[in-house]
């Protein structure tokens, strides 16, 4: 007899990658709950969607962040529970979440695994230099020591670098679109290579761990081969699809990083972000898996994931 499919809640359900979450944990056969928080109550848009999602099969459990009984109370009703809360915000009171969910869980103490809002670069080893992205990377190495301490099994999830970010406007800053001018920005020599991942493959690499015993306590990373790729190399794809030829112009890392003179929050966050990306010779330079890292692909290569190609032909 089959094993019985692990009960997942999911906080933040309505968000970018959380309806995502929850609809390849539903499609994974899981029995899948969404935290329905009063403070979302009196907007319309999560209402909706929240609305869509009771369509395609979840339930929803009544909680808040802010209150600890009632979000042990939802914990007490699953198995795992996946934060999908926004991983980009550096404040305070978005760490401050994240450990207030590591208390339910650890208050709770039924839950077999737990899942953190990181789905980025793996924060153990991609140590940011430049403000704000170190602050946030700092943070979330605090909510994992506190996992840690807690004595919570966990996975991390190193999401890398989301497709919907970085491949449509072929990494170029202000626009997640396509150039329309054909010129674009190449950051430093543009042969630095990363990681492009569809929002949709993450979550369905993520759900795929959470019943399986050799992602316990480890990082999974979400490596598919085919989307390693260069600067130029995305840019190469796009005229090979369009037809067109693209003027190329090459902007230094002193320049790159005096975009963020007088630039908003997200931007100066995302300037420091992609910094380590694109300079310093690239991130992947010399990366390795080493002990409590997992290949996603090597260990579902069931997962027909999107090649940055196809996430490209939508926009062609």
């Amino acid at each position: 007899m089959a094993s019985e499919k692990s009960r997942v809640l999911v906080l933040g359900g309505t968000g970018y990658l959380g309806k995502r979450l929850v609809k390849a944990s539903l499609r994974q056969g899981h029995p899948t709950f969404v935290l329905q928080r009063p403070e979302n109550c009196m907007d319309i848009n999560k209402i909706q969607l929240l609305l869509r999602l009771k369509k395609h099969g979840a339930k929803f459990i009544e909680g808040s962040l802010s209150d600890h009984e009632s979000l042990v109370r939802a914990v007490k009703q699953v198995d795992v529970v996946i934060s999908a809360l926004s991983s980009s915000d550096i404040s305070t009171t978005a760490t401050q979440l994240q450990l207030k969910i590591v208390a339910a869980i650890k208050d709770a103490g039924n839950v077999k695994r737990f899942i953190p809002a990181e789905f980025c670069i793996d924060p153990a080893r991609h140590v940011h230099g430049l403000e704000p992205a170190k602050t946030l990377n700092v943070h979330m190495m605090d909510v994992r020591k506190a996992i840690i301490e807690a004595n919570i099994p966990y996975t991390s999830i190193a999401a890398n670098c989301f497709a919907g970010y970085f491949v449509p406007n072929l990494c170029q800053l202000g626009s997640l679109l396509p150039p329309k001018d054909n010129k674009v920005s190449i950051f430093g020599d543009g042969n630095a290579k990363a990681i492009y991942v569809d929002e949709n493959d993450i979550a369905t690499y993520t759900v795929k761990t959470i019943d399986d015993p050799r992602t316990i306590n480890k990082t999974l990373h979400l490596m598919p081969p085919e989307n390693i790729r260069s600067q130029n190399e995305l840019i190469s794809i796009w005229e090979k699809l369009t037809g067109k030829k693209y003027e190329r112009s090459t902007i230094s890392g002193e320049d790159f990083l005096a975009i963020m003179n007088g630039a908003n929050a997200i931007i100066q966050f995302g300037i420091t972000h992609n910094y380590p990306i694109f300079y310093e010779g690239g991130y992947l330079k010399s990366f390795k898996l080493k002990e409590g890292d997992e290949n996603a692909t090597k260990l579902y290569p069931d997962v027909k994931y999107t090649t940055v190609e196809e996430y490209l032909k939508r926009y062609a």
